[in-house]
């Protein structure tokens, strides 16, 4: 929020930021694989953390400057998924190259099932977030206005991406969709509008939890720590088998919390 303010009065846009922070994602990459051991293993670990200090100016400098758009949060999705691709290539090819157990084509088969892995659990914590403050605080976002005709994301480049991306979502959690439909349609309806909020708010700390535990912070300190131990392939380990347990308990939990909202509200 204070880079944000900072930001606000220059001539710096979001998508500048955005693009500023997937950079730190891929020198962060470059330190952890290019410098040599401990010093390699600190500055890429700064720098993955200042990437996630970044990533929240740009939608803090959106929303402080009117500029926010479902295009720059189209363009926000897609330099944290291409910077990360690149990440984990880079550490694919670290990994690939050395003589332990996990090297070669096991070490491309591990880190490619873990970005697959990372990138399913990114987009089920980032919709959770996004549901949750449409359905408390009113706040719009891609499932809103993607599937409307002539949506600026559907007549872009991406569109298919974003479609794809908005699909899975709603096939993790397809429960959700229900309270969807029931904020939509109170639009106007403000006592109506409150009930769900109530109630969604009623619901929300287990699950909010359980999307920082699968969020990007912790993820990223991992990462850290698991360089200072001399290789990604901790890291590789954890996200593949630990997160994705995770995630599948989040997926359950948060359908059940959905069918419980939707019968709370008479969805």
């Amino acid at each position: 929020w204070q880079l944000a303010r900072l930001l606000a009065p220059t001539p710096i846009t979001p998508n500048m930021v955005s693009v500023v922070g997937a950079g730190f994602v891929v020198a962060a990459a470059l330190a952890y694989t290019q410098l040599t051991w401990p010093v390699a293993a600190a500055l890429g670990m700064v720098l993955h953390m200042t990437w996630h200090v970044v990533d929240g100016a740009d939608g803090d400098l959106a929303r402080l400057t009117g500029r926010s758009s479902p295009i720059g949060e189209m363009v926000d999705g897609l330099c944290d998924y291409l910077s990360h691709i690149a990440l984990y290539l880079i550490l694919a090819a670290m990994l690939a190259a050395g003589t332990g157990l996990v090297s070669g084509w096991l070490a491309w088969v591990l880190v490619v099932g873990a970005g697959i892995s990372h990138a399913i659990q990114s987009n089920h914590v980032e919709v959770q977030r996004r549901q949750y403050q449409w359905w408390v605080y009113g706040t719009p976002w891609l499932r809103n206005s993607h599937s409307q005709e002539g949506s600026a994301t559907a007549r872009s480049w991406a569109g298919r991406l974003v479609s794809a991306y908005i699909g899975v979502a709603s096939g993790m959690t397809p429960e959700a969709l229900k309270i969807d439909a029931a904020v939509q349609a109170a639009q106007g309806d403000k006592p109506r509008l409150d009930a769900i909020a109530s109630a969604v708010k009623a619901e929300a700390p287990p699950l909010l939890l359980l999307c920082k535990i699968l969020g990007p912070n912790p993820r990223a300190i991992v990462l850290g720590v698991s360089m200072f131990a001399g290789s990604p392939l901790w890291y590789m380990l954890y996200q593949s088998i630990v997160l994705n347990l995770l995630l599948v308990h989040s997926v359950r939990a948060h359908n059940a919390s959905a069918r419980r909202i939707a019968a709370k509200i008479g969805a």
